[in-house]
């Protein structure tokens, strides 16, 4: 759902682009993710801040994002420069902000930020969406309340920044960070939002391991992932998406549990033998619910 209740398909990919490179910003919409991010934060050296605002803003009043099969249109902003950042970049083709080290008072200024440049601007009020990444202790420990903030849409885990600030040295498969990956589930389930969105993969020339490390991602509950490069896109499209033998399955579990209620039962079997309840059916709306929003 967006930030005022209209419902929105839940993207897969979120596909980083520098926002002071206006060639890759001109480009980013047919690489073919599901949602774009121009970055003003990480991607952007300091003294590049202010050019990036501009290629950024001019990029989506000019209405980029409104060419046809656009994605969504993502901005990460800067944690120490809200107020210069929205100020810069809100408009009608804005999808939302991303808040880098969010936690619940820095997502309470954004609200107020992105409220007043709403009004400035015509827009409606809580149109505009926030996508909060928790890269810090405090913001992993206040999870659930990140997760009820106004606006906010998804979660996201910044697993580099928490693995400084924890002091970790993560070995090839993070195992370190899954207790903080099951956290970021958890307060987004306990909420009611959408599964979270994984964090990047940083092994460019290895789509095996892309596959490999979106596969636990999947796995673990998360459902979309960034991406630091087009090539990225693909492979993470079609990992978080139902395969045709998942959704033929999960139609076959929701049916067999409907014929079984209409004969007063509320459990049923599938077609491996498994027994089939309200917990099994569940998981198997998930996937159908996926597949009818193109996901």
């Amino acid at each position: 759902m967006t930030a005022v209740g209209r419902p929105r398909p839940t993207a897969r990919s979120y596909l980083y682009v520098p926002g002071d490179q206006p060639d890759k910003v001109a480009r980013a919409a047919a690489r073919g993710a599901d949602a774009c991010i121009l970055d003003l934060e990480d991607a952007v050296a300091p003294s590049n801040k202010t050019t990036a605002r501009g290629t950024v803003g001019v990029s989506l009043a000019d209405g980029a994002a409104g060419v046809p099969a656009a994605p969504q249109w993502w901005v990460r902003i800067n944690a120490d420069t809200p107020a210069a950042d929205i100020a810069t970049v809100v408009g009608p083709h804005l999808t939302g902000v991303v808040v880098p080290k969010a936690d619940v008072d820095l997502l309470a200024e954004v609200h107020r930020l992105l409220g007043d440049a709403e009004r400035d601007r015509g827009l409606p009020v809580g149109e505009i969406a926030v996508f909060a990444l928790l890269e810090t202790a405090s913001g992993v420990l206040r999870a659930e309340a990140v997760a009820a903030a106004p606006r906010v849409e998804r979660l996201g885990l910044g697993e580099a920044d928490l693995a400084a600030e924890l002091r970790l040295q993560p070995g090839p498969d993070r195992e370190e960070l899954w207790p903080y990956r099951s956290r970021v589930v958890l307060a987004c389930a306990a909420v009611g939002l959408a599964a979270p969105v994984g964090p990047t993969e940083t092994a460019l020339r290895d789509p095996e391991r892309l596959e490999a490390t979106s596969r636990l991602l999947l796995r673990q509950g998360f459902r979309g992932r960034t991406a630091i490069h087009p090539a990225q896109v693909p492979v993470v499209n079609r990992v978080f998406s139902p395969t045709a033998a998942e959704i033929d399955a999960a139609r076959d579990i929701v049916d067999r549990l409907a014929d079984a209620e209409r004969n007063g039962s509320g459990v049923a079997v599938a077609a491996d033998g498994r027994m089939i309840d309200a917990a099994v059916a569940r998981s198997a709306r998930e996937v159908l619910d996926r597949d009818a929003a193109g996901r």
